[in-house]
C-alpha cells in the first residue's frame, strides 16, 4: 500500500498575534493555527487560561528562537473579581471553597490597591502549571494531592481599579512582570479586604513589545483560510506577520557588513573597527542590509555570536489590515 503523501509544511518566519477566543487553551488556538497555515514550526510565548481572552503571541520559524525576549516582558491585563467567593482555582472553573457576606466599597479598594504594588510575595493559585517534584501542580491537585507551593516574588508595576459596575463586581487593569497570577492577585486583594473573590473575566492586552493594535482575530484568519482552502500559507496571511526583530525592541542594535554578517553566520566573532565604532557592550541585535542576522554580546570590541538567524525570503502580497 502506498503511503500517505506529507502535508506540505510552509516554511515562515516571524510573529502572528492572535486574539484568543475564551473557552480555548492556549494548545488549542494554536492547533487550529497549524491546520490553517501548515507552519514547518511554530509555539506561542506565553500560556493563557482557557477562561482568558485576548494576546496570544505565535512564534513562527527563526522567531522561536526570541521568545524568551516576549515572555520576560511587561504583561497588560484587565480583569473582573466577583466578591462574596473564593473557588478552588481561583476562576469559575474552580468549586466554591469559602464564602463571604463583605461587599468592599471603591474607597476601601482604593485603600488596599498600594499594599499588591511593586515587588511582592505571592503564592501560586495550586491549580497552575507550577512544577512541585518535575508533576505540574494542576495534574496533583486534580489527582486530589495536597498542594503546597511557596510564595515567591513578583512584580506588579501598576495596578489601577477601573470601575466597580456593582456592589458585587470590581474590574481593574495590572500592569506586571513575568510570573504573575492575576487568579492569585484576586484573591490576595479579596482576602485582605475581608471578603473572598474570584476571576469571573480576563483579558490579556500587552506582552512585551505586543499590544492590542496587533492583535488578529482567530476567525478572521479562518476565513481567510476559507477563500483559499488548502493553500496552506497565502500572500494575505503571510502579509499578517511582524518581523522576527519585534521581539528585540529594547536590545540595542548594530549595523554590520554583508562580509561580517557571513562570519557571524559561521559561528565567527566580528571585531568591530575604527575609532566610529559603536560604544556598546553587552547583549546586541545583530542586522546587515535591514535583514537580522544575530544576537550578538560585545565583549571587548567584539561580536561573539550567541543566536544566529537564517531568515526566509518574506513572500511578496497585499498589505491585510485587520484590526478588529
Amino acid at each position: 500500500m502506498a503511503q500517505a503523501k506529507k502535508k506540505k509544511r510552509n516554511r515562515v518566519d516571524g510573529w502572528l498575534v492572535l486574539d484568543k477566543p475564551a473557552g480555548l487553551t492556549s494548545n488549542d488556538a494554536l492547533n487550529r493555527i497549524k491546520r490553517l497555515i501548515h507552519p514547518e514550526k511554530v509555539g506561542h510565548a506565553g500560556t493563557l487560561d482557557p477562561l482568558a481572552s485576548g494576546l496570544l503571541p505565535l512564534a513562527f520559524g527563526e522567531a522561536t528562537k526570541t521568545v524568551p525576549f516576549v515572555m520576560d516582558g511587561r504583561k497588560v491585563y484587565s480583569f473582573e473579581v466577583t466578591w462574596g467567593a473564593e473557588t478552588e482555582t481561583d476562576d469559575t472553573e474552580g468549586d466554591v471553597t469559602e464564602t463571604s457576606n463583605v461587599r468592599p466599597t471603591e474607597d476601601d479598594i482604593l485603600a488596599v490597591l498600594p499594599e499588591f504594588q511593586g515587588t511582592i510575595m505571592q503564592v501560586p493559585p495550586k491549580y497552575s502549571a507550577i512544577k512541585i517534584g518535575g508533576e505540574r501542580a494542576y495534574k496533583l491537585a486534580r489527582a486530589g494531592e495536597d498542594v503546597e507551593i511557596e510564595a515567591r516574588p513578583i512584580d506588579v508595576h501598576r495596578l489601577d481599579l477601573v470601575e466597580c459596575p456593582d456592589e458585587n463586581t470590581a474590574i481593574f487593569e495590572a500592569e506586571c512582570g513575568k510570573g504573575t497570577y492575576v487568579r492569585a492577585l484576586a484573591r490576595d486583594i479579596a482576602r485582605k479586604l475581608g471578603t473572598r473573590g474570584h476571576v469571573t473575566a480576563l483579558r490579556r492586552l500587552v506582552v512585551g513589545p505586543f499590544g492590542e493594535d496587533d492583535m488578529i482575530m482567530l476567525e478572521n484568519l479562518e476565513e481567510l483560510g476559507q477563500c483559499a482552502p488548502g493553500l496552506g500559507l497565502s500572500e494575505d496571511h503571510a502579509s499578517l506577520f511582524l518581523p522576527v526583530e519585534t521581539a528585540l525592541d529594547d536590545i540595542p542594535a548594530l549595523a554590520v557588513s554583508r562580509a561580517d554578517a557571513a562570519l557571524l553566520r559561521k559561528g565567527q566573532s566580528v571585531l568591530l573597527r575604527g575609532r566610529d565604532a559603536p560604544a556598546v557592550k553587552g547583549l546586541v541585535s545583530v542586522s546587515a542590509g535591514g535583514e537580522l542576522v544575530a544576537l550578538g554580546e560585545v565583549v571587548r570590541g567584539a561580536i561573539q555570536p550567541k543566536r544566529v538567524f537564517n531568515l526566509a525570503p518574506a513572500p511578496a502580497g497585499a498589505v491585510v489590515t485587520m484590526k478588529e
